[in-house]
């Protein structure tokens, strides 16, 4: 007996929210080192750093969106912490661009080796992990001294090898669900890095969980 079309719509749609399922209970596996991620960013802030966020494409948008969650926390009470988003001064990103021998490549990078601190923190977003600017801008905040977090989807890319302190991974392939994901990533970041910073002991030490 063949299928009847609902049938097959709801396959379809069975589907759909089955792909999202296992990437999000990745994060739950890998609770630990999201924990100590933000732990560590806690730390930088409450030693006076700033976050400093880039991505290309929709991760540009996602880097504006970490950017005033932590700047103008949407939560009544909850504490604003210095953010810089480097994807928001289109007039640096293209003069950049358009004005260096590198190119594209170099435009976070030039950025970070002006604008930011040695006690700053570096959030790269990249749905693959390969992106050659986020990986320039995460390495250069490394040898300045910056903390520095990658949010990825699939296997890590050339950022799971790449030093980055911490990565966090979106465990699909479609980017579209990475990209959902990383929005639940970033919100725990910011939710975790408040609860530290409300909790000043535990930055004292390394985070168990």
């Amino acid at each position: 007996m063949s299928s009847s079309p609902d049938n097959g719509a709801h396959e379809t749609v069975d589907r759909l929210f089955e792909r999202r399922v296992e990437p999000v209970n990745q994060i739950l596996a890998n609770a630990e080192n999201v924990a100590r991620a933000c732990h560590a960013v806690a730390r930088r802030f409450h030693e006076g750093g700033k976050l400093v966020v880039f991505g290309n494409g929709g991760a540009s948008t996602d880097a504006q969106h970490v950017a005033v969650e932590f700047v103008h926390p949407v939560i009544v009470g909850k504490r604003a912490l210095p953010a810089v988003s480097l994807t928001s001064d289109v007039a640096t990103v293209t003069g950049v661009a358009t004005g260096s021998a590198e190119g594209l490549d170099e435009v976070f990078a030039h950025q970070i080796r002006h604008l930011a601190d040695p006690g700053d923190i570096a959030l790269g977003i990249s749905t693959d992990g390969n992106c050659a600017n986020v990986l320039r801008g995460l390495r250069e905040s490394g040898d300045l001294g910056l903390l520095t977090v990658g949010l990825v989807g699939g296997d890590g890319g050339a950022m799971a090898d790449s030093g980055t302190d911490h990565v966090l991974t979106a465990r699909a392939t479609d980017p579209r669900v990475v990209k959902e994901v990383h929005v639940t990533m970033y919100h725990i970041l910011w939710e975790l890095v408040h609860v530290f910073l409300e909790q000043p002991g535990a930055l004292t030490s390394e985070v168990t969980v």
